[in-house]
């Protein structure tokens, strides 16, 4: 199971086309609210309901917890402990995390990225602590991957589900899209 959590302020793009992709792509993909309730207000003020609330879900043997960006959505997914605490068993275990935009920063902070390369939204590298800063779209290293920012959603999430399925899947899903046709500039 993929998990995707949401807090009041997460950018929308960065969310849901992650979302949309890994779903076309035939993964079991559930979104988690960190609020106290399923509603969530994303940072463009586009209110959507979650799947699930955070206490809902057992996450110990998930495919991928992924952290969307946005502010003040990353900072109020890092004002929130027992997901830190989840990514930190996640990351020990060597199972998938990946986040975008702003959100790298919680992993740099936990100490996640420490020795890795990473990316991030301009202006919050100095945050991912112990990290080699690309600014790539996205990197992925080792069982991390994180991604820039809002332009950067479709080529992460096409990067996650070759990772997650295989690359055949991944390239059959950015056809059926035109993203291939939208690469070309075309």
């Amino acid at each position: 199971m993929i998990y995707i959590f949401l807090a009041n302020g997460f950018e929308d793009v960065e969310a849901l086309i992650p979302l949309d992709i890994w779903r076309r792509g035939g993964k079991d993909v559930t979104t988690v609210s960190i609020n106290e309730t399923k509603e969530v207000v994303s940072a463009h003020g586009v209110t959507i309901m979650a799947d699930s609330l955070y206490e809902d879900n057992d996450y110990d043997n998930a495919e991928l917890l992924f952290l969307p960006g946005g502010l003040p959505g990353a900072d109020n997914l890092d004002s929130h402990e027992p997901l830190k605490e989840q990514l930190m068993k996640q990351a020990k275990s060597g199972g998938r995390i990946a986040a975008i935009c702003a959100a790298p920063y919680i992993l740099g902070k936990l100490g996640l990225l420490s020795g890795k390369n990473a990316t991030c939204y301009p202006g919050f590298e100095g945050i991912l602590d112990g990290a080699t800063y690309t600014g790539e779209l996205y990197v992925t290293d080792g069982n991390i991957t994180t991604g820039e920012g809002p332009a950067a959603a479709f080529p992460f999430a096409y990067e996650l589900l070759s990772l997650m399925t295989d690359e055949q899947t991944s390239a059959q899903i950015a056809e059926g899209m035109r993203f291939k046709h939208l690469m070309q500039g075309k």
